[in-house]
């Protein structure tokens, strides 16, 4: 981040064009711009955030001395807010995965050698010469990038190489999946089998409900039944009785 921070960290001077060209490929890395200034970062912190090694490698050390100076200040933030800073070591895909999280509204696919389009607008735009993508050999099938300068054409500037699905993920209000393998037919008898197999569930579901309502209405009524009292003052018609006979003597 502190490194996107200045305008720019290599400078070629005039008849030494080759010279600094050659010097900035030894820092690239083949992914990612991004990861390409990391790495001149973490260079010259080993080499004791040296002067002298800034201008070997044709390299502004005002510009590094900004970056420095902004790292230091969003440490200080992490600081105040209590966050552990916990380094992802060699592990580099977590911060192309990072990177694609901020950057994922600006992403390209590829179209032709060479070209690609914004995913989401159609615009066409090209690596610039300057990238590390450039030269890779091969181009990735989708990446993100920081800005877009116009000049000839629509280059963009300081590109990382990211893994479709990470858009899809990151960025599921703007991307999804597409399933290739199946025809639309297919995907549409497989949506009438899901939406049929879901009315059925309901249906049993509710069978169930109203049986076990049934058989409670039945045993409310048959403990109402047991409980019922006789009306007082009514009593069940008995045979009635016979005064026994008197005998004299």
């Amino acid at each position: 981040m502190s490194m996107l921070s200045v305008p720019a960290i290599f400078y070629r001077p005039k008849g030494r064009e080759e010279d600094s060209d050659n010097a900035r490929e030894k820092f690239q890395v083949p992914e990612s711009d991004h990861l390409t200034f990391l790495n001149v970062y973490q260079q010259w912190k080993r080499n004791g955030y040296s002067a002298t090694w800034c201008n070997e490698h044709f390299i502004h050390i005002k510009a590094m001395r900004k970056v420095r100076e902004v790292r230091q200040q969003l440490k200080e933030i992490m600081d105040q807010q209590k966050m552990e800073l916990v380094s992802c070591g060699n592990e580099w895909d977590i911060i192309r995965k990072c990177i694609c999280s901020a950057y994922f509204h600006q992403a390209a696919r590829l179209k032709g050698i060479g070209e690609y389009v914004n995913v989401r607008t159609g615009m066409p735009c090209h690596l610039h010469p300057t990238s590390s993508l450039y030269g890779m050999g091969y181009n990735p099938d989708y990446i993100v990038y920081h800005e877009l300068v116009m000049t000839v054409k629509e280059y963009m500037q300081c590109v990382t190489a990211v893994d479709g699905h990470w858009l899809a993920e990151l960025g599921p209000m703007f991307y999804s999946i597409k399933d290739s393998t199946k025809s639309r037919q297919e995907r549409k008898k497989i949506a009438e089998d899901e939406k049929s197999a879901m009315e059925d569930e309901m249906k049993r579901a509710t069978d169930l409900i109203r049986a076990r309502k049934e058989e409670q209405e039945k045993k409310e009524a048959a403990y109402i039944k047991r409980r019922e009292i006789a009306t007082p003052g009514r009593s069940e018609p008995s045979t009635p009785r016979r005064t026994p006979a008197k005998f004299g003597i």
